[in-house]
C-alpha cells in the first residue's frame, strides 16, 4: 500500500509520458464512426469533469484524517483524467464529429456526485466507473483499425489500471477503520453497487462493447474477476504493511 505522497510523484511522473502520436491522422471508416460515435462521444464528456465536488469531499476527508497530500494526489488524478477527455475530443475534433455537451449517463453521475460529500461512496463509484472503463477502451480499441485511435486508448487503459490501485488503496484504509460489525455489512453493500452500476454501464454502451467481441455474459465475468480482486484488496488491508 501507498502513502498519497507516492500518488503525487506518479502522476507527476505520468504526465511526462507521451504515449500518442499527434502527427498521424485519424484512419477510420464511415461504418466504424457509427458504431462507435455515440459511447464515444459520451465517455469524452465524462472524462472533462472540472471534480469541484470530489475536491470537496477530499479536502474534507483529508482534514479529517490529517493528510492534506491527499488532496494534491486527487486533483492530480482529476487532471488525469482530464487528459483522457482532452485526447479524446482532439480525435472527435479529427474526424469531425461535434462534441457533446449533454448525456443521459453523464448527468446522472454528475448528479449523484453532486448530492455526495462520502469520501467512501465517492472512492466505490470511481472503482467501478474505472472498471467498467478498462472493458470499454479495450472494446473500443478493438472495435476499429484506426491506429491513432488504438494509441488513444492505449494510454488511457494504462492510466486506468494505476488510477483502479489508486482508489482501491484510498477504500481499504476507509474500511480498515471501520469497526467489524460495519465491515460486515460493507461487503454486501459494496456488492450490490458494483453490480447495479456496471449493469447500467452495459446497458448504456453495449453498441461498443458487443463491437469489442463481448458478450453480456462475457462483460459479467470480466466484472466479477474485477469485483473480486477489488474487495480482496479492501478487506484484507489489516494485513498489509503500509508504505509511508
Amino acid at each position: 500500500m501507498h502513502a498519497s505522497n507516492y500518488w503525487i510523484n506518479h502522476f507527476k511522473a505520468n504526465a511526462s509520458i507521451k504515449r500518442v502520436n499527434w502527427n498521424s491522422r485519424p484512419a477510420i471508416t464511415p461504418e466504424e464512426i457509427n458504431i462507435i460515435l455515440p459511447s464515444l462521444q459520451a465517455w469524452q464528456l465524462g472524462e472533462t469533469s472540472e471534480g469541484r465536488n470530489l475536491i470537496a469531499a477530499s479536502t474534507k476527508y483529508a482534514d479529517k484524517i490529517s493528510d492534506p497530500d491527499y488532496v494534491e494526489a486527487v486533483k492530480l488524478f482529476i487532471k488525469e483524467e482530464q487528459k483522457h477527455g482532452n485526447n479524446l475530443g482532439l480525435y472527435l475534433d479529427g474526424i469531425e464529429q461535434p462534441r457533446i455537451k449533454k448525456d443521459w449517463g453523464d448527468s446522472l453521475f454528475r448528479r449523484v456526485r453532486y448530492l455526495n460529500t462520502s469520501m467512501e461512496i465517492w472512492t466505490l463509484a470511481v472503482i467501478v466507473v474505472e472498471s467498467t472503463a478498462q472493458i470499454f477502451y479495450q472494446s473500443l480499441k478493438d472495435a476499429t483499425e484506426c491506429g491513432l485511435l488504438k494509441e488513444i486508448c492505449t494510454d488511457i487503459l494504462i492510466d486506468e489500471a494505476y488510477h483502479i490501485t489508486f482508489q482501491t488503496e484510498r477504500l481499504a484504509m476507509i474500511f480498515e477503520r471501520k469497526n467489524p460489525f460495519s465491515r460486515s455489512w460493507r461487503k454486501p453493500a459494496y456488492r450490490c453497487f458494483f453490480y447495479a452500476s456496471s449493469t447500467l454501464v452495459w446497458f448504456a454502451h453495449k453498441t461498443i462493447f458487443k463491437a469489442g467481441g463481448n458478450t453480456f455474459e462475457t462483460y459479467k465475468r470480466k466484472m466479477d474477476f474485477k469485483y473480486a480482486k477489488t474487495i480482496k484488496m479492501i478487506t484484507s488491508a489489516q494485513e498489509v504493511q503500509w508504505d509511508y
